[in-house]
């Protein structure tokens, strides 16, 4: 199949008079994101959006430096490991919440019970699949206690925020967030932009860009455009046949797959047949060259991330063969039947585009594709709905967690995450690998789920992208290998 170049919406380069120059104020900056954030409760949803304007308002015991080590961050000190289900904190002193709720052990304990409490239905429950619970020891000392032996507990304080105890259960929490970071909320402008100021109080000293602005731009011929035209300072998922045009660009090998989830459990999809049509149709090859201009590489057939603990080395790209993907969709009597692709468009780089073409490639091995682009939260809510599951979904998975649990739970692990399949035998090895200690023994867990979810097609990995970012002239930043928009990392030269 060749790549039509319809395909590619939103990737002309507009010019001249588009949008206007803005004037910015010496101190701030606008940031163009691809999704307007569906809440700003840190701990609900499993929302990109969110994240870029949260990870500057909130903080988590642990951090990581921008080539990904871990480090302490509300944490005095890194943890110590109690015995096989308890790790110990040290807080940082003399911390508080912007609206004055001190941070302490109490807020810890809060934060921890609140994201795991089955009421809250939170979608980062793949990040703490191990979490049982917190216990105060005293106010600058706390418990996280685990269901069983948990190697990786550290990394998932990097991803948990901690949040005001008392004001969390405000209705009014979800759009006007209170943390502890650089950064407090101004104004959320649903439709329109979120303002976000520094925080005076800040423990790190306040930073050096006063004020951020975030547009929400869905299109990336339009975020391209407000770049050029002096109107945005950074932007997301810079077009690659542009990085030669803008002010300045960045780009780093993230840490995000782009994958199809496929349900093993509705009328077309649950013929294993069709679903290893489904992955051989796809020339993921062509998919990185000519969509991503080489900023991508074919996955491995797997959601883990090459750079993750469990990495399954003996996987290879899933091999490209039309004639054989006809013949299989021929051979289950599917000719014609109708998939439902589900998916999105702005929250990635050129997903909606990606999207198309996988699914031009399904309609010439001979199905009736349809496709189902969603605003964004009701793509999450189809996500992670865990009776009615699509036939496909596309989701780029992102591994920051640096280990195979994050990828496992979220893709593989029946009745977690967006799992598509009812697989119990690879639901009890992820549950065991999760808690074992044996670093030998869990690689071989893992190996054996990515290797039978290969086999049976329970996924149709896609690509392993690089973040590609659209900097101005008066901004100095050096993206970070997890993606976050850190402001307080970036400078303003002028």
């Amino acid at each position: 199949m060749k790549l039509l170049t319809g395909l590619l919406t939103g990737a002309v380069l507009m010019t001249g008079a588009a949008l206007p120059m803005t004037a910015f104020a010496a101190g701030d900056i606008v940031i163009a994101i691809g999704s307007e954030p569906s809440t700003l409760d840190p701990q609900a949803r499993d929302d990109g959006g969110e994240r870029a304007v949260n990870d500057n308002i909130y903080e988590t015991l642990m951090a990581r430096t921008p080539d990904g080590a871990l480090v302490p961050g509300l944490a005095a000190e890194a943890p110590t490991k109690v015995d096989d289900t308890t790790w110990e904190f040290k807080l940082r002193p003399d911390i508080a919440f912007t609206n004055g709720e001190p941070f302490n052990a109490d807020a810890v304990v809060a934060s921890v019970e609140r994201i795991i409490n089955p009421d809250l239905k939170s979608e980062q429950m793949s990040y703490f699949g191990t979490l049982k619970g917190a216990e105060k020891v005293d106010d600058l000392t706390v418990r996280i206690i685990t269901t069983g032996p948990d190697p990786i507990l550290p990394s998932r304080m990097y991803w948990m925020k901690m949040v005001p105890p008392k004001y969390a259960s405000d209705p009014k929490f979800a759009e006007a967030p209170v943390g502890t970071g650089p950064y407090m909320l101004e104004a959320f402008n649903r439709g329109q932009d979120i303002v976000i100021v520094a925080n005076p109080n800040y423990r790190g000293g306040k930073p050096d860009i006063d004020k951020v602005t975030y547009r929400f731009v869905g299109e990336s011929g339009t975020r391209l455009s407000g770049l050029v035209a002096g109107e945005f300072d950074v932007i997301t998922n810079l077009l690659p046949e542009f990085v030669d045009s803008v002010p300045k660009s960045a780009t780093v090998q993230g840490l995000e797959t782009s994958v199809i989830i496929l349900s093993t459990e509705n009328e077309v999809t649950k013929d294993p047949r069709v679903r290893k049509a489904l992955n051989i149709a796809i020339d993921r090859q062509a998919l990185a060259d000519s969509l991503f201009g080489g900023y991508a590489l074919p996955a491995r057939g797997q959601l883990v991330n090459p750079k993750a603990f469990g990495f399954n080395e003996a996987l290879s790209v899933y091999p490209y063969d039309p004639e054989q993907a006809k013949a299989l969709i021929k051979e289950a009597g599917a000719e014609g039947k109708t998939i439902n692709l589900v998916g999105e468009s702005g929250r990635w780089l050129k997903d909606r585009e990606l999207i198309e073409a996988v699914g031009q490639y399904w309609s010439e091995a001979g199905l009736n594709v349809n496709y189902q682009i969603e605003e964004f939260g009701q793509y999450l809510t189809l996500l992670f709905d865990k009776e009615n599951r699509p036939d496909a979904i596309f989701v780029v998975n992102s591994d920051e967690l640096l280990d195979a649990d994050r990828p496992i739970s979220s893709g593989y692990e029946s009745g977690s995450g967006f799992a598509s399949n009812k697989d119990m035998d690879m639901q009890a090895k992820a549950q065991a690998a999760r808690i074992e200690t044996d670093v030998a023994k869990r690689k071989a867990l893992y190996d054996a789920i990515t290797q039978k979810a290969f086999d049976d097609n329970y996924l149709a990995p896609l690509l392993n992208v690089q973040d590609i970012y659209g900097i101005s002239e008066r901004v100095e930043w050096q993206p970070r290998v997890d993606a976050k928009l850190i402001v307080k990392e970036m400078k303003v030269t002028e």
